[in-house]
This record gives structure tokens, C-alpha cells and sequence, in this order.
């Protein structure tokens, strides 16, 4: 069976009764590992009392913050305070300035854009190249397509298809979540998958782009956040005594 992984759920993370409902849900459509957002304020209670609710259902726990800095400035202060607190770092982009920024700094692991406003959607080639070179992945949250409808609809289905497009040529991981905050948005992989299919993608390419890809990331930071990691590519093997 396929590790699916969803990794953006995004309920009030101190909703406990909701997050609850989310799990089940994704747990009962197949998703191995859910991505949940955090907030700042998150305390390590709450984060406890949310892996719990995961494990009831033999879903795999990944913490997450999604930022939305106005400035490149606000960017690098955030993920100097947050990098080492959360499994991954999404940023929204709504600037250019922010998504050059975000595209080659490497605490980045996914780099989104505003789905209403075709305007503010700055994933070109040089965005891509970026992204290549610091394993930054474009995620892409499916919910928005259930939400929107009539031209809007059609106008984010152009901009995704061109986006894979430059995404494929570039080498840049895509990474497919829900993105949903109420549980009626919630759809099996499958469901989705057929879904990317309206912006160009395979069915193949959609699946690794909700297993393969984002499992690789949080294997990626959960090895970078262990007490064994020293810098990238060195890690510790064995530790002397003292």
C-alpha cells in the first residue's frame, strides 16, 4: 500500500475536539502521516496532546508553521526563531522579494503562493532554479479547486498547469496537500489525484507527489533535527565517552 502523506491540514491547532475529526477522516481515507499547521503561540502541551490524537488512529504526527512575512527581512527573522522548532517550514508567497528569498534559502522546505490572485503567483523559471538548487518543493493545496468555481477556477487551473510545467523542467519536487480546514474538504489521495490531472499532471506523478515527495522531506528534517546532525552531509556515527 501507497504511504500517503497529507501534509497540510489546517484546523485551530487548540481545537482539539476538531483536530480530532480531521485525523479520523484523513486516517479513514488512508493517509499515513498528516501534516498539521502550528502557530507561533502553539505550546508543547498542545503539540503533545496532538500527536496523541494522531497515534490513536496510527497516523504519523508532522508539525508545521506556515509563514506569510511581508518582507525578505521578516522571512529570515522567522526561520532563525522557528527552524528548529517545527518539522517544516511553508511559505506563502506574496511578494516577489519573499519568493526569491524563500526559493533559495535551504530552512525552506515548501514554497506556495495565493491561489485567488494570479497576480501574485511568482513561481517562474528563475523561482525554479532557485528552488533546484536549495530542495525547496512547490506545494500545491487541492482544496482551493473545491472551493473556487466559474473563471477563478479556470484562471488557478492555467496558472498551476504552467507551474508544473517549469516545476518539471527545473527538477523541483511538487508536493500535493489538502490543504483543508473543515473536514468536508478532505478527499482520499486518488480523489485528488485524478483531480491534478486537470492541471497536467499524471496520475503516477500525482501520487508521488502525495507520498514519495513529502515523505521525503519530513525524513529529510526529522534527520536534520536529531541530535546526530551536524551540518549537511555530516552527521554523527558513534559518540565518545566521556
Amino acid at each position: 500500500m501507497k504511504f500517503y502523506v497529507d501534509l497540510h491540514l489546517c484546523p485551530q491547532a487548540n481545537n482539539f475536539s476538531y483536530v480530532n475529526e480531521m485525523v479520523e477522516k484523513a486516517a479513514a481515507f488512508g493517509y499515513k502521516a498528516v501534516g498539521i499547521t502550528m502557530s507561533s503561540n502553539t505550546t508543547t502541551e498542545e503539540i503533545q496532546k496532538i500527536k496523541e490524537l494522531c497515534s490513536k488512529f496510527e497516523v504519523d504526527f508532522v508539525s508545521r508553521i506556515d509563514l506569510a512575512p511581508k518582507s525578505a527581512g521578516e522571512l529570515l527573522k522567522n526561520l532563525r526563531d522557528l527552524r528548529r522548532k517545527v518539522e517544516i517550514i511553508a511559505v506563502e508567497c506574496t511578494s516577489k522579494q519573499v519568493a526569491r528569498q524563500a526559493a533559495k534559502d535551504r530552512r525552506v522546505d515548501l514554497i506556495k503562493f495565493p491561489f485567488v490572485n494570479p497576480k501574485k503567483r511568482f513561481f517562474d523559471a528563475a523561482e525554479a532554479e532557485l528552488a533546484s538548487g536549495s530542495s525547496a518543493s512547490l506545494e500545491i493545496d487541492m482544496a482551493s479547486l473545491l472551493t473556487l468555481q466559474g473563471f477563478r477556477r479556470v484562471v488557478l487551473l492555467s496558472s498551476l498547469r504552467r507551474e508544473v510545467q517549469i516545476a518539471n523542467k527545473a527538477h523541483v519536487p511538487v508536493v500535493l496537500s489538502s490543504g483543508a480546514d473543515d473536514p468536508i474538504l478532505l478527499r482520499t489521495a486518488d480523489d485528488y489525484c485524478s483531480l491534478a490531472y486537470l492541471f497536467g499532471m499524471e496520475h503516477s506523478e500525482a501520487r508521488q507527489a502525495f507520498s514519495k515527495n513529502p515523505k521525503a522531506i519530513i525524513e529529510r528534517n526529522r534527520m536534520k533535527l536529531s541530535s546526530e546532525f551536524v551540518a549537511p552531509g555530516v552527521y554523527v556515527v558513534r559518540r565518545g565517552k566521556s
